[in-house]
């Protein structure tokens, strides 16, 4: 996971912000429902060194055909963001 320069690679927070939102919006929702990435939007603030990262998303808004959210990727010591994204996924 990690690429040159001993630091993370994009593809790999992307992922977790991806997980991250998804699991925020099945949590909301009836376990019987699924959502779908239509876009995703990642912003890299910091390049983080090896070791572990923690992401927050937070629902923005939930509607009946599609959900919008963001999510904060940080690292934990010293806690600091490396990454923010933005969100949509429809609800078939």
């Amino acid at each position: 996971m990690l690429r040159p320069g001993n630091t993370i690679s994009g593809p790999v927070i992307m992922t977790l912000a991806d997980a991250t939102i998804y699991a925020a919006i099945l949590a909301t929702l009836d376990s019987s429902e699924m959502a779908v990435t239509t876009n995703l939007n990642v912003n890299f603030l910091k390049r983080p060194g090896p070791g572990d990262l923690v992401a927050v998303a937070r629902i923005i808004k939930i509607g009946r055909r599609s959900a919008v959210c963001e999510v904060e990727v940080s690292t934990i010591d010293p806690k600091e963001l490396v990454a923010h994204a933005v969100g949509c996924y429809a609800l078939p």
